[in-house]
């Protein structure tokens, strides 16, 4: 889905940047400012800085993180900003272009994904060929590797606001169980589904870090690298795909509605499951990036032949000041 926002120009950049003294209130300056970007990178920074931090997410959910373009209002958060935290891995380049133009000479901007794998250890695959030079910035599936991130991310803000190192290492370990509890209980939905079921036909290729640390197999991705929808003769090749492998049901989203996806399972017969999210959080008592996975795993699991049950007891709460 390609965004309509409209590019940034110089003129509002003076615009903006000249207003940016004024545009926060005294108790805000009281708290280390943090500018994110997708949902789940924003809920964990949220839960690493409870109390502590004011958190700003710049890409909306439901927004195509992989073509969101920042608009002017975007250029005044970035340059009030104390710390720029974002993914990286390719994902947000044009907002790390225009953090790098607009934020405080001093401001870091914390390339999560980065900073977690070593270059050697990226993937490229359906949605994100080698060819193209763009690694699959999808980490966050994996929790062992969203750990990680809650770690780096306390690091960070220890370093950049230390009078509060006691507090983010308390949120910090607190979320770290929420996360390692929600780890395990992946573990077991896995378990639960029929080991010839454990594989994933995706619309986007999120789960290219996830599924080999659960003991899942990607078999597709229906959207191309151009974040178009498959030709005819790619169509052909996943369908052939999906009944040689034999899939029990295969997954899209509701954000981003996909025709292609919906022929290919009226042609192989099998169930199109359109709830899955990898950027989204759900709505309120789950909305956390803990209660996106659980949803997704519940979803998952039931469709491929599991228990569903098997994320009844996650804790999908929220850190609170």
């Amino acid at each position: 889905m390609k965004s309509s926002r409209f590019a940034i120009t110089s003129l509002s950049f003076l615009i903006i940047l000249s207003s940016s003294n004024t545009a926060y209130s005294t108790d805000t300056d009281r708290r280390v400012k943090v500018v994110t970007t997708v949902a789940p990178i924003t809920n964990i920074v949220q839960n690493v800085g409870a109390g502590y931090i004011n958190v700003t997410g710049i890409v909306p959910d439901g927004t195509d993180s992989h073509t969101f373009e920042p608009i002017p209002t975007d250029a005044k958060i970035l340059a009030a900003a104390d710390i720029i935290i974002v993914n990286g891995l390719d994902l947000e380049l044009p907002t790390v272009k225009l953090a790098e133009k607009v934020k405080k000479a001093k401001t870091p901007i914390l390339r999560l994904g980065n900073r977690t794998l070593r270059k050697e250890d990226w993937r490229y695959d359906f949605s994100f060929p080698r060819e193209h030079g763009h690694p699959n910035p999808h980490l966050w599936p994996n929790i062992a590797l969203a750990m990680r991130y809650a770690e780096i991310t306390r690091d960070s803000l220890v370093g950049l606001d230390p009078s509060h190192k006691e507090g983010y290492i308390a949120n910090t370990e607190a979320y770290l169980a929420k996360l390692r509890e929600l780890d395990t209980a992946i573990f077991d939905c896995v378990k639960s589904i029929p080991e010839k079921s454990r594989k994933l036909v995706t619309y986007h290729d999120s789960f290219a870090y996830f599924a080999p640390r659960y003991g899942m197999k990607v078999i597709a991705a229906i959207q191309p690298a151009n974040f178009s929808e498959p030709g005819p003769r790619e169509v052909i090749r996943i369908i052939k795909q999906i009944n040689k492998e034999r899939v029990p049901a295969i997954f899209g989203s509701e954000v981003f509605p996909s025709k292609a996806t919906e022929q290919i399972a009226r042609e192989t017969g099998v169930k199109f499951i359109d709830q899955l999210s990898d950027d989204e959080l759900p709505v309120p008592p789950n909305n956390s990036f803990i209660g996106m996975m659980a949803n997704n795993m519940a979803v998952m699991t039931e469709a491929l032949g599991g228990n569903p049950a098997c994320v009844a007891n996650v804790d999908t709460s929220n850190a609170t000041p």
